[in-house]
């Protein structure tokens, strides 16, 4: 059964990146402005948290390179080929990202973020404030080709 899922984007990102690239992310401030839509005090009390979780929209892929099944990161044979699902490629199916990034101010309904990887213009679904509960509450472990993969990500 395929059920229809119609969202509309609460906010949008605002920064210097245009360029869909993926790497070196590190030094990006990013606006979050909220939608004219939606009342600025949904985003009250906000600034009580040091982090945010970001989902968003990949509005600018290729929706020909959408990919289902299994693929090297980056096209790096040297990675291993996995799943869309084992890995973090825009050219996903729904298009879907989620970052948690650095809350550093909050201006009327505008949030000023850090550590968020997504260009100019990017559609927001959804904003949640991390709580450290819901964090892995043991180590995180993952294959050594996503540390080689992101070496250069956040610099």
């Amino acid at each position: 059964m395929t059920t229809t899922i119609t969202l509309s984007p609460i906010a949008y990102v605002k920064n210097m990146r245009n360029d869909m690239s993926d790497d070196h992310w590190g030094n990006v401030l990013s606006e979050i402005t909220i939608v004219d839509e939606l009342p600025e005090e949904c985003i009250e009390g906000i600034e009580a948290y040091s982090h945010l979780e970001i989902i968003y929209h990949f509005n600018k892929a290729d929706e020909s390179k959408t990919m289902k099944g299994a693929a090297h990161p980056r096209e790096n044979k040297a990675w291993p080929r996995v799943g869309i699902f084992a890995q973090r490629k825009k050219d996903r199916p729904n298009h879907l990202g989620a970052t948690i990034v650095k809350l550093l101010s909050r201006k009327g309904r505008t949030l000023i973020v850090s550590q968020l990887d997504a260009d100019d213009g990017t559609p927001v679904l959804d904003i949640k404030p991390v709580v450290k509960e819901f964090l892995p509450q043991e180590e995180v472990k993952q294959p050594a080709w996503v540390s080689q993969l992101m070496k250069d990500y956040w610099k």
